[in-house]
């Protein structure tokens, strides 16, 4: 359990701070979006020394490591572009850690964003970014 997880465990949802709040509502409101459309959930918040993936589902034969962005609508930048290289890098790193507990780590897999736009407590814009980056 990483240090995120552990204070999540300890606080209330009201007592997190807004930003973590925010976050964790836009990756539940992700795993809807994806489940609606078709992809099967298979983890939440896979979690290895160099980072976590958010979300990890499987869209046919292909895995999906989805990074989740949440912001409050009205930002000049999309939420994507906060995505950097370092980011990304830490992302590919943990995917591979998955792919290790794979009994065919030959599977398909692409990384993928989606972005959550909110307004107070509400939802108010799913974007999917399939195959937003690659290694």
């Amino acid at each position: 359990m990483g240090f995120l997880d552990r204070l999540k465990s300890w606080l209330t949802p009201r007592q997190l701070p807004e930003h973590l709040r925010r976050g964790a509502a836009g990756e539940v409101a992700a795993k809807h979006y994806l489940t609606d459309a078709g992809c099967t959930f298979l983890v939440a918040n896979f979690a290895g020394p160099r980072g976590e993936i958010d979300l990890i589902f499987r869209d046919e034969d292909c895995l999906m490591f989805v990074e989740v962005k949440t912001r409050t609508a009205g930002g000049w930048t999309r939420p994507a572009e906060a995505v950097d290289q370092r980011k990304r890098l830490a992302l590919c790193r943990t995917a591979q850690l998955y792919w290790r507990k794979l009994k065919d780590p030959r599977v398909k897999y692409r990384y993928d964003i989606v972005e959550v736009l909110m307004a107070a407590d509400e939802v108010l814009e799913i974007r999917h970014l399939p195959n937003a980056f690659t290694e």
